[in-house]
């Protein structure tokens, strides 16, 4: 087509692309700001060591929603600021800010003030979850963090000037704060939508969907742990005695490979943040992860450990002798407690 077929007001080539892209070049140049680089050097030299001291914290653990919540708390406290706030703005547009007689609060100072101390849980549980990152995240988490701090500074002196009585300034910082504020979600979004920080890493892993050799038994003595590939799934195991155990080998957390660290009594630990998995069920003994780790059913036969991502299907109602195992070799077969 050339360029007299463009139909009338047709965006210019490479127009749309522009427009769906931005975010994305926006992103990548904010993880080479050469200043936010540096800071979060500093600030991590400063912050990492403190949280590596205390990570076997209980509060620590309760901190990032550990085992028990499921997902990071800091995800769910961070609407009570928000929705606090906007509703000031929505209440200062109404003209519902005035003091009732005999209170230095009006409504919507009211609401400020709740969202300031809500905004106190968020920012604890936002820099807990904060350590656990890395490279370009933490960079970007670092900005959100930043930028969530100014939101809360702008909606604090705008408490204030609501205290001192000062109507109009209070009702500019208020919407400022909120401006800052959903600039600093926008961010927070594109980490957990865009970069996939604090999701689950292995919900959708699945397969083989057959009994797979994974490696040859002589190669896994007692004690030994290793990390292997069947069928494109990435899958750790380990020889306690007789019994193989198989997990998934990417950590449910921030995909750190299992097979890389350390096992003590059959508890597996993440390389990358620590998290703890047992390896007999995949149960979390010790966060920031939030998820177990899928179990893969195991078995041996000759001379092979085996591995698969589901039970073998039921064979409905052939005969015993045709269900039978072959006789030759020798197979031992431990089924998972849940499996993908």
């Amino acid at each position: 087509m050339s360029s007299s077929d463009t139909p009338s007001g047709a965006p210019a080539p490479g127009g749309a692309s522009r427009l769906t892209t931005w975010h994305r070049d926006l992103f990548a140049a904010i993880t080479r700001w050469p200043w936010l680089r540096d800071l979060d050097e500093n600030v991590a030299a400063a912050v990492l060591p403190v949280y590596d001291r205390h990570r076997g914290n209980i509060a620590v653990e309760l901190m990032h929603g550990g085992r028990w919540a499921g997902h990071s708390l800091h995800a769910a406290l961070s609407d009570l600021p928000i929705g606090f706030w906007a509703s000031t703005v929505v209440l200062d547009l109404l003209g519902k800010d005035v003091r009732p007689a005999g209170s230095r609060l009006d409504p919507a100072g009211a609401l400020s003030a709740a969202g300031l101390a809500a905004a106190a849980a968020t920012v604890a549980t936002g820099a807990t979850d904060w350590t656990v990152s890395d490279g370009e995240d933490r960079r970007v988490g670092l900005l959100h963090g930043m930028m969530n701090l100014a939101g809360t500074t702008l909606q604090a002196a705008s408490l204030a000037a609501r205290v001192a009585g000062r109507r109009r300034p209070a009702q500019a910082l208020s919407v400022a704060s909120m401006a800052v504020t959903a600039a600093a979600g926008y961010v927070g979004g594109h980490l957990v939508q865009g970069r996939a920080l604090m999701v689950n890493r292995v919900a959708t892993t699945s397969g083989p969907n057959r009994w797979v050799k994974a490696v040859e038994e002589a190669d896994l003595p007692d004690g030994a742990t290793t990390g292997v590939v069947v069928e494109g799934r990435q899958v750790v195991l380990h020889r306690a005695g007789d019994e193989v155990y198989a997990l998934d080998d990417l950590c449910s957390h921030a995909g750190g490979l299992l097979s890389r660290g350390e096992v003590v009594d059959c508890v597996i630990s993440c390389p990358l943040h620590e998290s703890l998995f047992d390896l007999r069920d995949g149960h979390i003994v010790r966060g920031p992860a939030h998820h177990p780790q899928p179990v893969l059913p195991t078995r041996i036969r000759n001379g092979w450990v085996e591995v698969r991502g589901s039970q073998p299907r039921a064979r409905g109602t052939r005969s015993a002798a045709g269900s039978a195992a072959p006789a030759e070799g020798r197979t031992r077969t431990r089924s998972a407690p849940t499996t993908n």
